[in-house]
């Protein structure tokens, strides 16, 4: 099959366009004939092996175990493997795969959800990784509606999501991206968007019930200066870090300062299972979510992609199309109506 191919750990150079075996599915695992596959934060760490912490988790310490990247993917099963109760053949489904990056791909059932009729499979592809980030971050701060939340990177692939699932929930949402992106944000249904450009969002005059900060550097006094006396703030990543610390030198920081204050700080780890994936399939088919794509790259395409990715240049989300005879698309900037 043809596949990406990564031969360790670093820039986009280790990655190259080639063949490998077609996979077969273990126990509690379906074959996907993946249609098209999602960029996302996760995979660029798991190219470049940084933090190095993650090579200590069971990725591969000098190179890593799964030599085609890619985590996000949508397709139809085309074989299922033993103790499969979920699916059957010809299931077009969405969620988490490793090595998604490949016309065939074996992902576990528990991490695979169907694809609503809402969505194609080009944009459910995108959902799986960030949507469940997203998710998960309101459900950890208990977002009510009527309260203010605050989205400090709303433009990128999880800031995305979360500006839509939290307008879903009734909050009034402020959307925090920089000028060439407010008018994605404000699409997205943000009641408000502040570009951090021109102004700084930790000193506004409305404090705010909830704060997600993703991939965040805000110091962590300038953030609790924007919430409520007993705001919820959660850590989603902090991509500028070092090597070492993996972003969370704030998340100590706030451990620290926690049992002093009613504010409540909380550091985000994201499970993958397939009842989130439905509760976002459930979303989107009620017209409440839907993906914000910024273009659709075959895979040879990917490492320029990935580039901007890391640059900053990405407004939601990359689809990477893998199944034969998809054709590459203009890059056109998809946005979603106004919720």
């Amino acid at each position: 099959m043809q596949a990406m191919l990564q031969s360790g750990y670093g820039s986009v150079e280790v990655l190259s366009v080639g063949t490998a075996p077609r996979p077969t599915p273990g126990s509690g695992e379906v074959l996907v004939q993946v249609h098209a596959a999602g960029l996302d934060r996760g995979t660029w760490h798991l190219m470049t092996g940084r933090p190095y912490l993650m090579r200590l988790m069971g990725f591969g310490f000098a190179r890593p175990k799964q030599p085609v990247p890619g985590l996000d993917l949508s397709g139809t099963v085309i074989e299922v493997g033993p103790q499969v109760t979920r699916f059957e053949v010809g299931d077009r489904v969405f969620g988490i795969g490793m090595g998604s990056y490949a016309e065939f791909c074996c992902a576990r059932e528990d991490k695979l959800a169907r694809v609503p009729e809402s969505l194609s499979l080009q944009e459910a592809a995108v959902l799986g990784v960030s949507g469940l980030t997203a998710l998960q971050a309101l459900d950890a701060a208990d977002v009510k509606a009527g309260e203010r939340v605050l989205v400090v990177g709303a433009s990128g692939g999880v800031g995305s999501y979360a500006v839509q699932l939290a307008r879903a929930l009734g909050a009034e949402v402020t959307g925090v991206c920089s000028t060439d992106k407010v008018e994605l944000v404000r699409s997205l249904g943000a009641a408000h968007v502040i570009d951090y450009r021109k102004h700084d969002f930790t000193r506004g005059a409305t404090p705010y019930d909830v704060i997600l900060d993703i991939g965040g550097n805000t110091k962590l006094a300038a953030l609790r200066r924007s919430m409520t006396p007993t705001g919820r703030l959660v850590f989603i990543g902090g991509e500028n870090s070092d090597d070492f610390s993996a972003g969370f030198g704030r998340q100590l920081l706030a451990l620290g300062v926690a049992p002093f204050v009613k504010q409540r700080f909380i550091p985000l780890m994201s499970k993958e299972h397939f009842a989130g994936l439905e509760r976002l399939a459930t979303v989107a088919q009620a017209g409440d979510l839907r993906p914000a794509i910024d273009r659709r790259v075959p895979l040879s395409d990917v490492r320029t992609a990935m580039q901007d990715l890391e640059a900053g240049r990405i407004r939601g989300k990359v689809v990477v199309l893998l199944e034969s005879g998809s054709a590459e698309q203009p890059l056109v900037i998809e946005q979603p109506d106004v919720l």
